[in-house]
């Protein structure tokens, strides 16, 4: 279990709050004392998790947000220094998926992927790490995932913009660096497939049902690293055992490793799952699907 130790009174924005890595870490830092800022777009199932983490200790604030419009992040920012006076903790965990064959998939849905877990990030960074600057202090959570370091098929857009969160984080780390900068901290965590409404809310142009690539690991691994970091910042963090590993083989076989996630990835989308009707899930539009930290059953 994660340390709760020095979270009480500190101010922690999460985006994607609204189910996954983000409604479970609000709730476990809630738990802890903490003082939450919560964004994403479906504003009900927010003021729902508002008074959950009311009602386990913790002050929480509600701020409707689309992190793919840099307007929103900046609104997001203004509203939690307007109520706390401060942001201490800063978590980009918003994010899309569209899974399909490249030239199958339309390409406003890659466009609007980047936008939101790349730009998105960017967005939460740029405006996070401005406050910490004028703070001197704050720590960064961008979640990124072992993809942005092993690319997998029918995952292109994705891919590419969590390949760019990894660059981001690590830029932002060396200015700190360069600088001498020491008490703003930036954190990548790398996880592998979670059983999150992820594969839930991804448009889908397979034909299948989404699947994640095995193995699948709980959710609150995730959120536990994420607590921790609130308090204990790392550089990179992956999280699952196949992350862990892909990353390390890809490093020393990188053929073989991209060989063996491709067929991974082919395997358990198009030659397992399930037939599947298209759809777009929650690229454009908020989906009242997937509501929790865990897919529906």
């Amino acid at each position: 279990m994660a340390t709760r130790d020095g979270l009480a009174g500190k101010v922690i924005v999460i985006t994607g709050a609204s189910s996954g890595f983000g409604k479970g870490a609000a709730r476990e830092l809630a738990n802890a004392g903490a003082s939450v800022v919560l964004a994403a777009r479906r504003e009900d199932l927010l003021h729902d998790l508002a008074n959950e983490c009311e009602q386990l200790g913790g002050a929480a604030h509600v701020v409707p947000t689309d992190v793919s419009s840099a307007d929103d992040v900046a609104q997001l920012t203004e509203a939690a220094i307007s109520e706390f006076g401060r942001i201490d903790v800063w978590v980009n965990n918003a994010g899309v998926g569209a899974i399909g064959r490249f030239e199958e998939v339309p390409l406003e849905d890659h466009i609007k992927v980047v936008e939101t877990d790349l730009l998105g990030t960017m967005y939460g960074s740029y405006f996070a790490m401005r406050q910490f600057r004028q703070q001197g202090e704050g720590i960064l959570i961008n979640i990124a995932s072992v993809i942005g370091k092993v690319p997998s098929p029918y995952y292109a857009s994705y891919a590419a913009a969590k390949h760019g969160v990894v660059g981001l984080s690590a830029v932002l780390r060396q200015e700190l660096k360069q600088n001498n900068i020491e008490n703003i901290h930036v954190c990548t965590v790398l996880p592998t497939s979670f059983d999150t409404p992820f594969f839930e809310h991804a448009a889908n142009y397979t034909g299948h049902r989404t699947e994640p690539i095995p193995p699948v690991y709980e959710p609150q691994k995730v959120v536990e690293v994420i607590v921790r970091l609130a308090t204990a910042p790392e550089d990179e963090v992956t999280v699952g055992t196949a992350a862990a590993f892909a990353t390390f083989a890809h490093q020393i076989v990188p053929d073989t490793t991209e060989s063996m996630m491709s067929k991974r990835t082919h395997k358990a989308q198009f030659e397992k799952a399930a037939p599947a009707p298209e759809t777009t899930g929650s690229v454009h539009e908020p989906s009242h699907r997937g509501t929790d930290v865990k897919r529906s059953a």
